[in-house]
């Protein structure tokens, strides 16, 4: 697993950076697990655990205090682009985020931004459109209780 390189690419700020100190936990055709620390120390948290789900384009993230206890949940729409050559995985913030505290409260982040980058051509249109869709998808999956289910493959490397 260890040969595979990972990249978080933005939208807004424009960047693309190597996740090199993330470890892969999981990785096959639908998922990618990965454990990782903040790539800029911060004070509200340490680091996390996340999921990638490949065909849903969802990542969702376990964000840890420093003594490993929950902070909350992050979700971000992803776009990923796969290249089997050198086993590059290029995964886009789409811009659209979903926070859901330990209470169960759900916030939607940033579709300000998506507006910014559609209006500034920053988003192709069919990955808008990619977006949208899966924010709802996902949104979906919380208001009727299934968010276990896409945090489950996290939770199994919690218990190990």
């Amino acid at each position: 697993m260890g040969e595979c390189r990972l990249y978080r690419k933005r939208l807004i700020p424009e960047e693309c950076v190597e996740l090199k100190d993330d470890e892969i936990l999981r990785l096959d055709e639908n998922v990618i697990v990965t454990r990782w620390k903040c790539l800029k120390p911060r004070q509200d948290f340490f680091g996390g655990i996340s999921c990638y789900l490949l065909k849903k384009g969802i990542k969702i993230s376990k964000i840890l205090k420093e003594d490993g206890s929950l902070l909350f949940w992050y979700c971000d729409i992803i776009k990923t682009e796969y290249t089997p050559e050198t086993k590059t995985y290029i995964f886009t913030d789409l811009l659209a985020d979903v926070v859901i505290l330990p209470d169960g409260y759900v916030k939607v982040l940033d579709l300000d931004e998506l507006a910014e980058a559609d209006e500034k051509g920053m988003i192709q249109r069919d990955e808008l459109q990619i977006c949208l869709r899966q924010l709802n998808e996902l949104l979906e999956l919380i208001y009727s209780n299934e968010f276990a289910s896409l945090r489950s493959a996290i939770e199994e490397f919690e218990r190990k």
